[in-house]
């Protein structure tokens, strides 16, 4: 961001720009973020320059905690004051006594003759002046303070990390809360916004220091202060999964070794983006949180795992290493294949709510789903039916909002389809189609359609060249829509399905349980967006997993301070952090 001086043709007139550059497809492109005026000479022009600078810090300054409120700068100046008096000498505050009361005899302040105060004796050279001291407030009162609370302190202690390893974390993590970016970024903004001197060498150092032992002490000690929190009641756990990728495009291989770190620990790996990221690697992040949206544990999986494969690894983490058990696990559909639901079958204990996929089972069960008749309703917009599901509950429930977005997306879809087509119905021009393709089908194009009729006509064994030119024909096929599959499609608007082997839980609170996974999904965007977890900058998978420990550190936090907050105010994390400061 910087601000531009704009020249008008043949004209003394100059405008005043305030541009953001950034580089799209390879190229520098330059985007005004502000106009500021125009000025008619130098005068106007420096003034201009001064006030666009003034709002082009603002501007580069939003979101980030001041370092100081206006109601402490005189305490803290007198805290200064005091300080620097502790280190003068007697001898030093005799000889300044005797020039003050010299000074009181040459020169009277504040006499009661009123005598006028000469104020070149009390002029102050600002070259001359040197920093005493420095206070930090701001962030570190609030978010500092939760950081001990919380026990993070002691996650390095009694292992063969020093001081500085444990002082370099906390500010690491504040810094990811304060104004995320990268580790040597965040080491300059630390300098410059808070004035705290580190070195990007002292955080790789404090990063190959977070093994997976101090993984696992992290989330524990998550999971004991959001269960001190709750006062010892987590009765539901949400999970999910999501890909972070990386800011590279090469991948680890199999043969990946290092003096940190072993070929199993590789994990920067291709795989589904969720964030279209199809040829960059990624990690898979496995997220737990509660009803609340506060944190639960965490786990890293390489970025080729699938999601459904993510769900039982993760709890019986939860289960062996954090001694939490008659819990109700809720996950969405994505969760939902026979080998997770026979690992729950393997832990009676396990309570779950996994999304179905109705569409996507056998023709018995998807007859009796769309048989509407013997739905019972819950409430005016929503009635369900349950059925019997390979010796578990399969709840369906219809929805007439969620039928109408349904519907809306499918028609929003179809129009850009239809779009397309009428542009070029060949089979290389929608090759790109994502999302609604289900709906396209091929064909053969209307010349190909002639030439298969007239080599019916001409089929004969005399005619065997025309047969073989006819053929290397066929291939000219075109994509079209496909009527019966949208026709087919519509039948399941509004329908959605979930599994469980919960007896006790009654149809509205199945509903309910699972409708909250959205907390899981704000989770992520916080992580994702507020933090800035991705793109990942790291190679060495010890530093990656080191990344998401502190990303996680400070995502608890964050959680942690919304959830206290909101018990007397309801402010988001954002609101917190660009406002909470000043009450």
């Amino acid at each position: 961001m910087f601000v531009r001086v704009k020249s008008t043709p043949n004209s003394p007139r100059k405008s005043v720009q305030i541009v953001h550059s950034e580089r799209i497809n390879g190229k520098v492109k330059q985007k005004i973020i502000k106009y500021i005026g125009v000025a008619n000479d130098e005068n106007e022009l420096e003034e201009l320059k001064l006030f666009a600078h003034s709002i082009k810090t603002k501007l580069e300054n939003d979101g980030v905690l001041p370092l100081y409120s206006v109601e402490e700068i005189e305490k803290l100046a007198n805290q200064a004051h005091e300080t620097h008096r502790e280190k003068t000498t007697q001898k030093e505050q005799t000889k300044q006594q005797k020039n003050i009361e010299t000074d009181k005899n040459t020169h009277p302040i504040n006499n009661q003759d009123d005598e006028p105060i000469n104020r070149e004796d009390y002029a102050v050279n600002l070259l001359d002046m040197m920093e005493e001291d420095r206070v930090v407030k701001g962030i570190h009162d609030v978010y500092g303070k939760l950081y001990h609370e919380m026990g993070f302190d002691k996650l390095l202690a009694h292992s063969s990390a020093n001081k500085t390893s444990i002082r370099v974390l906390k500010e690491i993590v504040l810094a990811r809360i304060a104004n995320p970016d990268s580790k040597k970024a965040s080491v300059e903004m630390l300098q410059e916004k808070f004035g705290i001197h580190l070195d990007v060498k002292q955080v790789y150092r404090m990063m190959d220091k977070l093994d997976e032992r101090h993984i696992v002490k992290l989330n524990t000690l998550v999971l004991n202060q959001t269960k001190s929190l709750l006062n010892d009641t987590i009765d539901v756990i949400y999970f999910d999964a999501t890909t972070l990728y990386f800011e590279s495009f090469s991948q680890d291989d199999d043969s990946f070794d290092s003096e940190d770190d072993t070929t199993h620990n590789a994990i920067k790996k291709n795989g589904y983006s969720k964030d279209g990221k199809f040829n960059q690697p990624q990690v898979v992040l496995a997220l737990l949180v509660t009803k609340q949206g506060l944190p639960v544990g965490y786990k890293a999986f390489s970025g080729d795992t699938f999601d459904g494969h993510t769900l039982i690894p993760s709890l019986k983490e939860i289960e062996q290493s954090f001694d939490v058990d008659n819990i109700v696990y809720v996950a969405d559909s994505g969760m939902f294949n026979r080998e997770n639901l026979q690992e729950f079958n393997n832990h009676p204990n396990m309570s779950y709510i996994v999304g179905a996929r109705p569409k996507s089972m056998k023709q018995s069960i998807k007859d009796k789903i769309l048989e509407m008749e013997d739905y019972e309703a819950i409430n005016e917009d929503t009635k369900v039916k349950t059925i019997k599901y390979e010796g578990k509950k399969l709840l369906v429930s219809y929805s007439k909002q969620r039928a109408k977005k349904d519907k809306f997306e499918r028609e929003k879809a179809i129009t850009k389809l239809k779009a397309k087509l009428e542009q070029s119905s060949s089979v290389k021009s929608q090759l790109s189609n994502s999302g609604y393709k289900k709906y396209l089908r091929l064909e053969p194009s209307d010349d190909n359609k002639e030439q298969e009729q007239s080599n019916k006509k001409a089929n004969s064994p005399l005619n065997n060249s025309n047969n073989h030119k006819d053929k290397s024909s066929s291939c000219d096929l075109s994509i079209v829509l496909n009527e019966e599959k949208i026709k087919a499609d519509e039948a399941w608007d509004g329908i959605k399905g979930i599994i469980t082997n919960n007896t006790s839980l009654s149809n509205e609170e199945l509903i309910h349980q699972y409708a909250n996974l959205w907390q899981v999904e704000e989770s992520f965007r916080i992580t994702k967006h507020d933090l800035k977890i991705r793109p990942i900058y790291h190679w060495k998978p010890s530093r990656v997993r080191a990344h998401l420990a502190i990303s996680f550190m400070a995502y608890s936090l964050v959680r942690h301070l919304e959830y206290r907050v909101k018990l007397l105010y309801n402010l988001s994390s954002t609101k917190i952090k660009s406002e909470g400061y000043s009450y």
